[in-house]
């Protein structure tokens, strides 16, 4: 187990290589489950929790791990299934949301596991309880797994601020007809949905969505290869960094070597944050990075964006 955990805290420092990595645990039974590799900060043993009265229900406790105190959720609990029972002997994957760090608590822990992205498929709908909190389905050494949307989970659990504080607000300005498009890059569906409530309700702005930055390159050069006048709308790009098929760091390489797209706008919208990530940002060319997800800062990176010189 050991050789797993050195494993995870290398490859969380891995980015721009346009590929998917898994750390594949179990909640209880045989089923496998699988978190992207870039969510997470580490694993480790469960250490001893402590009882919070009147928390949610799926808090199974809190710990002081290296000197911050964190919240340790049942997974399990959290995508519908029963509680994790021999604590003492589980594990606790370490993540980042919202500007803070929470803790997964998961049965075991099995391995990682580096996928072509023809494997990964599209998670039926409504198939069984907890189905709504997958990302994509995938099968390894014949066995399915289920890649479960830690961003929705930690959503609904830990909660986030959603809209504008009156003193961003006061900022907005009518937007350019001519420029009042963005488009809005994520794996995650209620990271597009946050994202593009505080774009449209709060700014008045045009959203149009891409699930990857595949999906979202693709779309673009759809658009420079018809001359579409959607392109010329476009104020900015606002991507994931962890994204499938292709992460947000390649997705902006890729825009800055095409001639026709490269003057675009680009925000990295993450929720793993750091010096790291800053030093990536500048080293493809992204214009901004932000950490998810805190409505005034994506307005304020909009609002300062929208008011320099057209391109």
């Amino acid at each position: 187990m050991s050789g797993v955990m050195a494993s995870v805290d290398q490859r969380t420092q891995l980015a721009g290589r346009n590929r998917l990595e898994l750390l594949m645990f179990r909640l209880g039974g045989q089923q496998l489950y699988g978190i992207n590799v870039f969510k997470v900060r580490e694993v480790l043993q469960c250490p001893k929790l402590s009882i919070v009265p009147k928390s949610h229900p799926v808090v199974r406790g809190i710990s002081n791990i290296r000197g911050q105190t964190i919240s340790i959720m049942d997974l399990s609990m959290a995508i519908g299934g029963p509680p994790i029972q021999d604590i003492a002997n589980s594990f606790v994957i370490i993540s980042e949301y919202n500007c803070s760090v929470q803790g997964f608590l998961v049965q075991g822990v099995d391995r990682i596991v580096n996928l072509n992205w023809k494997d990964i498929l599209t998670p039926p709908s409504g198939t069984a309880a907890g189905s709504s909190y997958l990302t994509a389905v995938t099968h390894v050494d014949g066995v399915m797994v289920e890649v479960i949307d830690v961003e929705r989970v930690m959503h609904e659990v830990v909660g986030s601020k959603e809209d504008l504080s009156q003193g961003v607000r006061d900022q907005v300005e009518q937007p350019n007809a001519e420029k009042n498009l963005i488009l809005v890059s994520d794996d995650s569906m209620v990271a597009r949905k946050q994202v593009c409530k505080t774009l449209e309700n709060d700014m008045s702005l045009e959203t149009i969505t891409a699930k990857d930055g595949k999906a979202a390159l693709d779309l673009l050069k759809g658009w420079a290869d018809t001359k579409d006048p959607q392109l010329g709308r476009l104020a900015m790009v606002i991507s994931d960094i962890e994204m499938p098929e292709m992460d947000g760091y390649t997705f902006t390489t890729e825009v800055r070597a095409d001639e026709r797209l490269k003057h675009l706008y680009i925000v990295l919208h993450t929720s793993m944050s750091g010096v790291f990530n800053q030093t990536m940002v500048d080293k493809v060319g992204a214009n901004k990075f932000i950490a998810k997800f805190d409505p005034d800062v994506l307005g304020q990176a909009v609002i300062d964006a929208m008011k320099l010189p057209l391109a």
